[in-house]
């Protein structure tokens, strides 16, 4: 083998060897289950770490003099990490049965639906001219956006003619909440679950027909070095709800950037305790984050709702200045498949409601000792 060839080989080699060795780290440390930020960071880019282990395990399998037993057991290793990162992710891809059934009720039907529109702004910026353009052309009953201070709700504040029912709590930490209802809110609350600056909207909407549907809408700290060292105040802030959920009879809507994905564990655990659907399943990721960039993107901003409503639309918006794309859904009261669409769902055990309690307790734990 001429020496060029034999150099470019051995490049290849350390290539697929440090490429591929990361996606099994980022792989390994998530099913360790720990709260640090630096291990659950690892459970967004799933998708990205499936094309990084599989154009590995291609390379691996191309190159030669990469069959002896190290190479060997490496190749098995790029596979099952492959096999297993895509079993997480497949949910969410039109592979996968619908989670939430197409609605039977005709898009006129007023009285029975409800739209949702979710916008992360970000606070620092200052166009406030294509989020209200989304407000407009869709029309949405709700609009929750977070990220806003004082000046994103002076923005906003133009569509309240339109949205009179409102809850707001501008906040310069980014963590500000606004939400405008065209539908009558019922004891709307802001509340601080954990943290004494992060706020989450509470109450009720009464829906045309007369029926009352309770929202929970979320931003909780993401785990990132600069905003929390560990997920425990998340993870407690999600579960807390979950808990409360348990005990609605009524329909029910969750909402929010949740700073998480939905196949992550805490994620899948809320569900399972608040028996809420997520309406991608079997029809798409719909990643949110990052707005700038194509190829690292995921769910960040989500919408889960009990199984009285179907779903009538559900898209991704176009760009509005922040890092996040907006999301819009549109669910149809249906309470006659309730049953159908509880069948798709795993009901939280004794070990799922004992690990919730560790993990609240943790978080409150991670307050009390003020670690951000």
């Amino acid at each position: 083998m001429p020496a060029f060839l034999s150099t470019l080989v051995t490049v290849g080699h350390w290539v697929v060897w440090i490429v591929g060795g990361i996606g099994l780290l980022a792989t390994l440390l998530p099913i360790l289950r720990q709260t640090a930020w630096w291990i659950r960071v690892c459970d967004f880019p799933r998708l990205q770490i499936v094309a990084g282990l599989f154009l590995s395990l291609v390379a691996a399998l191309l190159l030669p003099d990469l069959d002896h037993f190290a190479g060997t057991a490496f190749e098995v290793a790029l596979a099952l990490a492959l096999v297993y990162q895509f079993y997480r992710i497949w949910p969410y891809t039109p592979l996968h049965s619908k989670q939430v059934a197409d609605a039977s009720r005709p898009a006129d039907d007023h009285d029975h639906h409800i739209s949702l529109m979710v916008a992360n702004v970000l606070m620092y910026n200052r166009d406030a001219s294509r989020c209200l353009g989304h407000v407009r052309h869709l029309s949405p009953d709700i609009v929750l956006a977070v990220e806003t201070d004082n000046w994103w709700l002076s923005q906003l504040e133009v569509i309240t003619k339109d949205y009179p029912y409102t809850c707001h709590a501008p906040l310069e930490n980014t963590y500000g909440m606004l939400v405008f209802s065209r539908l009558p809110l019922i004891e709307p609350q802001i509340r601080y679950i954990l943290d004494p600056d992060i706020p989450s909207f509470h109450g009720c909407v009464r829906l045309p027909s007369g029926v009352t549907t309770n929202l929970h809408f979320l931003h909780p700290k993401p785990p990132a070095p600069q905003e929390a060292k560990s997920s425990a105040r998340r993870d407690a802030e999600l579960l807390v709800v979950g808990k409360v959920i348990q005990h609605h009879d009524g329909p029910t809507i969750v909402a929010g950037d949740l700073n998480d994905v939905a196949w992550s564990h805490t994620s899948e655990l809320f569900r399972r305790l608040s028996r809420l659907l997520d309406p991608r399943v079997g029809r798409g990721m719909l990643p949110t984050f990052h707005a700038d960039h194509r190829l690292l993107r995921w769910p960040l901003d989500h919408v889960f709702h009990s199984a009285h409503f179907r779903l009538q639309d559900l898209r991704r918006l176009t760009h509005i200045g922040s890092d996040h794309f907006p999301i819009y859904m549109r669910l149809s009261y249906e309470p006659q498949g309730w049953h159908e669409q509880e069948q798709n769902l795993e009901a939280a055990d004794a070990d799922d409601h004992e690990e919730a309690e560790e993990k609240i307790e943790e978080g409150i734990e991670d307050v009390a000792a003020g670690e951000d």
